[in-house]
């Protein structure tokens, strides 16, 4: 069985994404930690949190792909988010909850309802949070139901979440190799790094718009040089394999000062993209043959 890092410690929702990549796991302190037990050989792979449909992109995520040698995705998944409150044996009253930033911003509305004048933490996971509440540090954590396996902790309470219908995306990455094979329903990410000028990000867009290509996501990040830089994160749907889509990456090369591909993998949801494939491919036809002098 291939071992997969993943961001730990044990009882995180990263756990429960990467137990559906398989059973070997070892846990990592951080995402950076992660990945890079990847990019060493510790591990094949790496499993990350990369979304989330109410706080976003994970920031530690997007700058650990663009750091170092290259990894890139080979497939994702998507969980459904439902936190539990754990507690010590006993506990009869809560002034402290502590958790992952993001989690704590998922869970503010009822945690001010049901806990009325406790006190947030921030922790570097939902299964720190745990750990130290069973240490005696704070009083309440607010994790991943899988927690509850790991630590000797009581569940205050479950289906713990401000928005019925969160939802986190991971991914599974490795480093560089032969590339899953195309299934109609893909998705396509790469990360480019432009010139400051106006309108570069709208020439971007248009070289994917003019192919027909449907954008999934598009975040910005510092490049943590020159003050006003950025790096755009571009989730496409369709696969490198397919022309119009090899066709724009080649286009946004053109455009970029740095372009880095962090994969092409079936997306979570089995969606089959919209593709025009065929008159890309009628296209290219065409052009050899004129250049060969075939046609005119």
């Amino acid at each position: 069985m291939p071992r997969i890092a993943y961001f730990g410690p044990q009882g995180t929702f990263t756990e429960q994404a990467a137990l559906r990549f398989g059973s070997d796991l070892v846990p990592a302190e951080t995402i950076p930690l992660a990945v890079a037990a990847v990019r060493s050989g510790e591990t094949e792979f790496a499993c990350v949190p990369i979304e989330n449909s109410v706080e976003g992109a994970v920031p530690a995520t997007l700058d650990v792909l663009i750091r170092d040698t290259p990894v890139v995705a080979v497939a994702e998944t998507v969980l459904d988010v439902r936190f539990s409150v754990l507690v010590r044996p006993g506990t009869s009253s809560i002034s402290t909850v502590a958790s992952h930033p993001h989690a704590l911003a998922q869970t503010r509305e009822w945690v001010a309802a049901n806990l009325p004048g406790a006190t947030s933490i921030a922790t570097s996971s939902t299964a720190a949070a745990a750990a130290a509440v069973e240490r005696g540090e704070f009083d309440a954590a607010v994790t991943a139901p899988v927690a509850i396996n790991h630590y000797e902790l009581d569940e205050y309470a479950t289906d713990v979440l401000d928005v019925a219908d969160a939802r986190t995306r991971f991914l599974l990455l490795r480093q560089p190799g032969e590339l899953p094979q195309p299934t109609g329903a893909d998705r396509t990410s790469v990360v480019v790094t432009t010139p400051n000028r106006v309108g570069v990000l709208s020439e971007l867009l248009t070289e994917l718009a003019l192919r027909g290509i449907n954008l999934t996501g598009l975040e910005s990040r510092p490049t943590k040089g020159k003050l006003g830089t950025y790096r755009f994160y571009i989730d496409v749907e369709g696969h490198i394999a397919e022309p119009r889509i090899g066709d724009a990456l080649a286009a946004l090369h053109r455009h970029s000062h740095e372009i880095r591909f962090l994969g092409s993998f079936p997306k979570a949801d089995q969606e089959p993209a919209e593709a025009h494939n065929d008159e890309f491919a009628a296209a290219a036809t065409w052009v050899d043959a004129v250049r060969k002098g075939e046609r005119g």
